[in-house]
């Protein structure tokens, strides 16, 4: 078949909207067949009938009754109102954030050009030339010969194959792919320290003038730079990288494409951005200034903004705001629903205006820690136990290598009909070892009675570090949100469990599959992977090897002295939080602040004042 003639099938009777959603959510990807219509036709003809197809449906419905209620929110709000006046309250606020303006800075996205695909094609030349997909059951991504007959990642095999019969599917080696981005990710690091890895293949980059000091000892321009540092990626692993460089990150990374309307309210994209303009194996830079930044995003696609998906698209363009250009045509309508859109975050959108702020991931940022595994549809009790358990076991050797406890896990499910569920449940203490956490992931399956899933996940938050000092019996004495120990005792104690059914991620969109990958598995340096440990203290949540280093460090964490410092240290800590101003002097309790270095501070001080007390009682 040829990619150019798409395969023909009787007129659709579905929604422009649902047809739309069916493609699903990398339609945009770069390589695609710009004529999508007929495409989007076969693959709701493929899913007629399937569990799928129903579940989209109604998600379809749902996102076409929060349609209808924007638009009798937009028509109340409008009533009466002067749309003068409010356009000009928000042309002063434009100026204002047009001030924010920083121009001072290169940013440098890189994206490695279907990484998956292209790994396997390096280690079996055979596949050169021919359409695959890599990925069992649902692709996770697809050869630019498969991309012309419409095959993308996220689409499952069965549509994949009707689109091109003769795709060929592969399947996943995740260690070969973190070896070859670990190796890619080093060579970044020699031009910038402090890059950022936003994924397994791509990457940011912050070039200060003059240049950086790399480009400075080099008498190397931006544009020349990339181009070497990509040429350093092909010389040493034979694979190809493609570049954006822009004022900040949002611009060097989003897409810029020429809209072409679909029927209804929805709308598809021929795509192109700045480190995706000339993919594969190219680079695009936007120059640094407002004007050109400004033509820049006019027409851009709204859906190209990092953090709108198909929902918030939909929602937009029932508004009539498609592109970035229509934010100001439609900017009092916006002001009126700030509620509903968020007027602030939509004009620096418009105008180009996003964070420059490229550093490495560090610890404190990290809020969970999961691992999920999608198989084959199955009632039975004694597959689903297994499932779990792999799942567990892996979240343990995660824990255990990233020296992490949590105090509440999250089950998720996902059923035969795709609805997605989720069941919290507090620990009440940290948890991290093997044993525990199996235990309760099974109770919390089996209290769900019989099901039929496709997916099972689980994911531990409220993280205590087990890697940092003052994250030990301090910690339940320390004030927290939510009341005086006793109560927050009371819910941690497992009786309140959040249950939430019919759950999807961000805007209602599931993200690429390998972006699913834990950053620690291509940021960190290499390690060999620690053994889970055999208990860990239920008061501080430190990890033990043996029964007898355990038993010790329990008795110490019981020790009177060590209770009567930790409650001096959590009353001077939250005399800290009371009076943020006073405990810190002039800085005061700074937005965006992390709190673990302050309490920390606080936890010395009133040591060194515990035992000055001492002293003086002796």
């Amino acid at each position: 078949m040829n990619p150019s003639d798409p395969p023909q099938v009787e007129p659709s009777q579905e929604p422009a909207s649902l047809l739309l959603r069916l493609a699903g959510p990398s339609t945009t990807k770069a390589g695609l067949s710009a004529e999508q219509s007929e495409i989007n036709r076969v693959i709701a003809e493929a899913s007629k009938g399937s569990k799928f197809y129903e579940n989209e449906k109604r998600k379809d419905r749902e996102v076409t009754a929060r349609v209808e209620r924007i638009l009798k929110l937009r028509d109340e709000a409008v009533r009466g109102v002067d749309m003068g006046k409010v356009e000009q309250r928000v042309d002063r606020l434009l100026e204002a954030i047009e001030r924010e303006r920083d121009l001072t800075q290169y940013i440098v996205h890189v994206d490695m050009d279907a990484f998956y695909a292209n790994v396997e094609l390096l280690d079996d030349p055979t596949l050169a030339g021919k359409p695959f997909g890599v990925g069992q059951g649902v692709l996770c991504t697809a050869s630019y010969e498969a991309r012309k007959y419409g095959v993308r990642s996220g689409m499952p095999s069965y549509i994949a194959l009707k689109l091109c019969p003769e795709l060929l599917v592969v399947d996943l080696h995740m260690p070969r792919y973190v070896e070859v981005s670990r190796q890619i990710m080093s060579i970044f690091r020699t031009y910038d320290p402090n890059m950022l890895a936003a994924s397994v293949d791509e990457a940011y980059i912050k070039r200060v003038p003059p240049i950086t000091e790399y480009c400075g000892e080099h008498g190397l321009d931006p544009e020349t730079c990339v181009q070497q540092m990509r040429q350093r990626v092909v010389d040493e692993t034979k694979l190809t990288v493609s570049a954006g460089i822009a004022a900040n990150k949002m611009l060097a990374k989003v897409r810029r494409a020429v809209p072409t309307l679909l029927p209804s309210t929805c709308s598809l994209h021929a795509t192109q951005i700045c480190s995706d303009k000339n993919k594969p194996n190219g680079q695009f830079r936007l120059a640094h200034t407002p004007d050109a930044i400004k033509a820049f995003m006019r027409d851009l696609p709204i859906r190209k903004i990092p953090g709108i998906g198909r929902v918030n698209e939909r929602l937009l363009d029932s508004i009539g705001v498609r592109t970035c250009g229509d934010i100001h045509a439609r900017r009092g309508v916006l002001a009126l629903l700030d509620k509903q859109f968020g007027l602030h975050a939509l004009l620096q959108t418009h105008l180009g205006i996003a964070s420059n702020t490229v550093q490495p991931w560090s610890r404190d940022e990290r809020k969970s820690i999961g691992a999920e595994r999608t198989f084959k549809a199955t009632a039975d009790p004694t597959q689903l136990a297994q499932h779990l358990d792999a799942v567990v076991a892996e979240l343990a050797a995660d824990m255990a290598r990233g020296g992490w406890a949590g105090r509440t896990l999250t089950l998720k499910y996902k059923r035969d009909t795709y609805e997605v569920c989720t069941r919290a449940r507090a620990l009440g203490r940290a948890v991290c070892a093997h044993a525990e956490l199996r235990a309760a992931a099974r109770e919390m399956l089996a209290a769900e009675g019989a099901l039929c899933l496709r997916l099972v996940g689980l994911r531990a938050t409220k993280l205590v570090d087990l890697r940092r000092r003052g994250d030990g019996i301090a910690k339940f004495f320390e004030p927290r949100a939510g009341g005086s120990p006793s109560k927050r005792a009371q819910a941690d104690d497992g009786e309140g469990e959040e249950r939430h059914d019919g759950e999807d991620s961000a805007d209602g969109e599931d993200e690429e599959a390998h972006d699913a990958v834990e950053l620690d598995a291509w940021d960190a340096e290499p390690t060999a992977p620690a053994e889970p440990p055999a208990a860990c203290c239920p008061l501080c949540g430190a990890p033990f090897g043996d029964n007898a280093a355990l038993n010790a460090h329990v008795d110490w964490c019981l020790s009177r002295e060590a209770i009567r410092s930790a409650q001096v240290g959590a009353g001077a800590s939250g005399g800290a939080e009371k009076r943020p101003r006073e405990a810190e002097g002039s800085t005061g309790a700074g937005s965006g602040a992390r709190e673990w270095w302050k309490a920390a501070r606080n936890e010395d001080a009133a040591a060194g004042r515990g035992k000055r007390r001492k002293a003086a009682r002796g």
